[in-house]
């Protein structure tokens, strides 16, 4: 559902730059700096790591390449550090897209003013990657 908002839910997103160029190799996050309309992002890969952001991932889960199974760790590590993660898993959708809001900027609730996606379209690509939400129980 991250990868969709962050548009690089296809085969290429691993090795997508901001504003939609390829970079070749996951030595490393590519550290390239772009400028798309009015931001400037350093942004790489299937979550969309700022170059700072990805720097702290690495240090403490040790992680040693860019490649695609270090970016889905660091991504839920990510989730984790928001405090999301338990969320995620007993299905509060809500509650986790607001933990981690601040974390991916197209996320609905995003506070960075830029184009998010909205809950419905969330919520849809959350079910039909297999994810459910938790049924609330009338008191």
């Amino acid at each position: 559902m991250i990868r969709k908002g962050e548009g690089t839910g296809d085969d290429g997103g691993y090795s997508r730059l901001f504003g939609g160029r390829q970079f070749a190799s996951f030595a490393d996050h590519p550290r390239v700096t772009v400028t798309a309309g009015r931001y400037v992002s350093t942004a790489a890969g299937a979550y969309q790591f700022l170059s700072s952001t990805w720097d702290e991932c690495a240090r403490i889960m040790g992680l040693s390449s860019f490649a695609p199974a270090s970016q889905d760790l660091a991504a839920v590590g990510l989730i984790a550090k928001r405090g999301a993660l338990a969320d995620v898993k007993a299905g509060r959708f809500e509650v986790a897209i607001r933990k981690c809001a601040r974390e991916w900027a197209s996320l609905p609730f995003s506070p960075y003013g830029q184009p998010v996606m909205s809950m419905d379209t969330a919520r849809a690509v959350f079910a039909s990657a297999g994810g459910r939400e938790a049924v609330a129980v009338a008191a």
